[in-house]
């Protein structure tokens, strides 16, 4: 099975899809997902410091790892500053800790998890993840949840752009108007719960494209993802939907079925709204 990976402007690379941990415990049922992802073909694994599961993460990808016989370079691994880190004198010790607890000497990606409400703190905290990625600390660093706004104000700071903003991201909330400011930035695209919890896959549209090319709902809107240019990491524990979600490079959506899923739109949330989120 041929992935796909999508390019940063800095010429590093991210595998288009990639296995989602949020809202999955911290316990052994963690560790096989993530382990049974790499062995199944996933080379791309996200976590976050908020997600309180970076252990067993960690544990997974050793696992995985020895198991496949891949090596720490084959994988890409990403996690998040949570909004009790920021600040400058906060960043270096966070990350460091999530390294610790991941098991890992660097990841490839870093993000600073939400926006918040303070543009000057969140300027102080990027100069810091700045700091991590000129020492070679981690390979790329990124933002999440970030509005246009959001990231006019950063940019005005910033030695260093995003590589990626991860948002909420599906046919009920394309975020067309974000990710053509992000397109023109050349900052990547990548969504978050694209499944709303199995919400959309109740969709009338998605059962019919998904009986039309004979695939299921979850393939269809991961497909629409990757055919959106949309890096995608659908999270689940269960060992044959793990394998459903990767199982998505043999077919693509045409425009016609590109353009009914888009115009599901309805600018509908199942997350908080970056506008107002505080993290409390």
């Amino acid at each position: 099975m041929t992935q796909k990976s999508v390019e940063f402007y800095n010429g590093n690379t991210i595998p288009a899809l990639g296995l989602g941990t949020f809202r999955v415990e911290n316990n052994d049922e963690c560790t096989e997902a993530v382990k049974h992802a790499i062995i199944s073909g996933y080379r791309h694994i996200d976590t976050a410091q908020t997600y309180h599961n970076e252990e067993k993460v960690g544990q997974g990808i050793k696992e995985g790892l020895e198991v496949s016989g891949l090596n720490r370079k084959d994988l890409f691994v990403t996690t998040k500053l949570w909004m009790s880190d920021y600040g400058s004198e906060n960043v270096q010790d966070a990350y460091e800790a999530s390294l610790k607890r991941l098991g890992l000497e660097y990841v490839d990606l870093y993000l600073i998890h939400w926006p918040g409400q303070d543009e000057h703190l969140i300027a102080e905290t990027w100069k810091a993840m700045e700091q991590l990625y000129n020492d070679g600390k981690v390979k790329n660093i990124g933002v999440s949840n970030f509005h246009v706004h959001h990231l006019e104000s950063l940019l005005q700071v910033a030695s260093i752009k995003p590589v990626i903003n991860q948002i909420e991201c599906h046919p009920y909330l394309t975020q067309k108007e974000l990710r053509t400011y992000l397109e023109a930035q050349k900052i990547v695209a990548q969504s978050w719960s694209p499944l709303m919890n199995g919400q959309i896959l109740e969709d009338e549209t998605v059962k019919t494209i998904a009986d039309e090319l004979g695939k299921t709902p979850a393939q269809i809107i991961i497909r629409w993802n990757i055919d959106e240019s949309i890096v995608v990491i659908p999270k689940s524990v269960t060992p044959s939907r793990i394998e459903e979600n990767l199982n998505v490079f043999d077919f693509e959506l045409t425009s016609e079925q590109l353009s009914r899923l888009n115009a599901l739109n309805k600018d509908g949330r199942i997350g908080p709204d970056p506008e107002t989120f505080t993290g409390n």
